[in-house]
């Protein structure tokens, strides 16, 4: 079983494949562009995705870890100064690979992988809708209401609410009149 196991081996020994990822990602950092075949293309995005990342990290360990990747100053210069400045408020995602066809000598398929030059724009983030339980009442109430008033049955309501208040007005009348004869006693 291959559980856990990330990347792939592509034919070739490991000093080969590092070799070769190596001078792919130095290639591409120079040039900004490469053909290869898909599956390299897609080893070699890991590779590319994480250098540039140390080189918006800026710092000089940062620095450092890319040299001792790529071993050619002139593009590690290249990739601390300008590409990072091209990639500073883009979250990752600083490639793009594009399939090509096949090779015409074995069939293989061919991609093309390029730095992203567009600038990135940011998506606006969603809000957060309501509650839909208090939507949901709101628009019980009204269609009750609605149909309350169809029937007739809000005035009713409604008188029945004057009556309470009547009463409770009386009530305090009468409770403020007890008081005041209480008080004359």
């Amino acid at each position: 079983m291959r559980h856990r196991k990330s990347g792939r081996k592509l034919g070739v020994t490991t000093k080969h494949r590092k070799a070769m990822f190596r001078n792919m990602a130095t290639d591409l950092l120079r040039n900004g562009r490469i053909n290869t075949t898909d599956t390299r293309a897609k080893e070699i995005r890991r590779v590319v995705e994480k250098l540039v990342t140390l080189g918006k990290n800026g710092s000089l360990h940062a620095r450092r870890k890319a040299l001792a990747y790529v071993r050619d100053r002139a593009v590690v210069e290249k990739l601390f100064s300008e590409l990072a400045q091209r990639y500073m408020e883009r979250p990752g995602g600083y490639t793009r690979i594009v399939k090509l066809g096949y090779r015409r000598g074995d069939n293989a398929p061919i991609s093309l992988i390029e730095l992203v030059t567009e600038e990135y724009k940011a998506k606006r983030k969603k809000r957060k809708a309501k509650p839909e339980a208090q939507t949901e009442s709101t628009s019980k109430k009204s269609s009750k209401k609605k149909s309350a008033e169809e029937l007739g049955l809000v005035k009713q309501e409604e008188s029945i609410e004057s009556q309470a208040d009547e009463k409770a007005e009386s009530s305090d009348l009468q409770k403020q009149a007890d008081s005041s004869e209480k008080t004359e006693d």
